[in-house]
């Protein structure tokens, strides 16, 4: 019998064995590929709303992994559930079939489709489901697609050729066309664009990275009746908004909009890598057999975990709290009167505190540095994605906290 394996000992001068986090960020710096710079931290430990370094500080996680950990870290009904498939069956490749897959894919067509037929297509993360949401448009005979200016897709080659941001694209191109850019939230941008070659329109219900942008009340019904009426597809990518985010299931559905495609990760795994692709009505039809795949897609340990935070969501009232809590920050930082505050925007607990300078970073790090985890897409914006099971104490110890944080942003700067 071969001897037991110690993780412990592969964890030997770093973090986890007692030793800071110089050592974990020198060997970093050494061994990792620097597609992210330099952490700011090392992070060991997880409970709730907070996370701790390893020196042992506590932070109040008010991102949740960039709107992942939706029930915040550790939380037991995630973990039993996890743990328990794990043990009895964790991988098997989609030559085969599981009951947690199945049952998944049941809710999330139940979630996306509406009153529609609908399948899914599981990945490991939202760029992937964005990958096949992009194989599914070429599928229909054409190959124009209208995507929006400050829109973000993911980093892969697809998911990038529908990303706005140059500097993200330039290096990599040329990306697979043909791509179209509108301005975010314009109508009749985007009815001058739809015509009767058009593949898709791509678009995010509030854009996240671009600083928890909202559309006009109206933008999405109208995204709808203009493919509809060329015979496109509708693909809507609720990857960072969906799951709760923001306080309801899906913002398009919320809306009463009807997608062809709809494209989910970050919060339905509660950190353990899952992402969809959900086709309703014809487009689900288009992937056929062999024409995409995945390994890990839909291993029935990412499927209970997504099954895991459906189910606490329901119990614990969450889609409620997030708004309720969403409604409460808003509130509470409009109260201070801070003139380097500009306003709010966003929806439920995807929030953008707007700045009226550009010195979201320095605030940001500010931020890190007096224990609050919040990160800055913008120069001038602020981004809040917390756990939905953060709690009106926690926001306000943040508020409270921010008119010095912005105080000693600016002194800084300037």
């Amino acid at each position: 019998m071969s001897s037991p394996v110690a993780v412990s000992d592969q964890l030997s001068g770093l973090a986890g064995s007692g030793v800071g986090s110089a050592a974990v960020l020198e060997r970093y710096d050494q061994v990792l590929m620097k597609t992210f710079g330099t952490p700011k931290r090392v992070f060991v430990r997880g409970e709730g709303c907070y996370v701790w370094d390893a020196e042992g500080r506590r932070y109040l996680d008010l991102l949740s992994g960039l709107a992942v950990n939706a029930l915040g870290h550790a939380h037991p009904t995630v973990l039993s559930a996890i743990t328990g498939q794990i043990a009895t069956l964790g991988h098997v490749s989609n030559f085969f079939a599981t009951p947690a897959q199945v049952a998944l894919a049941d809710r999330l067509v139940a979630m996306a489709a509406g009153h529609r037929p609908g399948r899914v297509f599981f990945t490991n993360s939202g760029t992937e489901a964005n990958e096949a949401a992009f194989k599914i448009t070429r599928l229909t005979g054409r190959t124009k697609i209208i995507a929006c200016e400050g829109a973000f897709h993911g980093r892969s080659m697809g998911a990038l050729a529908i990303t706005h941001s140059a500097k993200y694209r330039e290096p990599f191109e040329p990306l697979p066309g043909e791509v179209t850019f509108v301005p975010y939230g314009d109508a009749d941008a985007l009815a001058a664009a739809v015509d009767g070659e058009t593949a898709a329109v791509v678009v995010e219900p509030i854009q996240g990275e671009n600083g928890v942008v909202v559309p006009p009340a109206g933008y999405l019904t109208r995204a709808r009746e203009l493919t509809a009426a060329h015979g496109a597809l509708l693909w809507i990518d609720e990857v960072q908004t969906g799951v709760g985010r923001t306080g309801d299931w899906l913002v398009h559905r919320a809306e009463g909009v009807d997608a062809d495609i709809v494209t989910l990760a970050k919060g339905l795994g509660n950190g353990f890598p899952i992402g969809a692709c959900v086709a309703a009505g014809a487009a689900a039809e288009l992937l056929g057999p062999g024409s995409h795949g995945s390994t890990f897609g839909g291993n029935p340990v990412a499927a209970i975990a997504g099954l895991a935070v459906l189910a606490v969501i329901e119990r614990d009232g969450l889609l409620a709290h997030a708004t309720a809590m969403g409604e409460h920050l808003v509130d509470a930082v409009g109260r201070l009167g801070h003139p380097l505050v500009a306003g709010v925007r966003g929806r439920g607990l995807l929030r953008g505190i707007v700045l009226t300078e550009p010195i979201a970073g320095a605030v940001s790090d500010a931020a890190l540095d007096a224990g609050f985890v919040i990160n800055a897409p913008r120069p001038d914006v602020l981004r809040l994605a917390p756990p939905l099971i953060v709690t009106a104490t926690q926001l306000d110890g943040f508020v409270a906290a921010l008119p010095g944080l912005l105080d000693t942003a600016r002194e800084g700067e300037h």
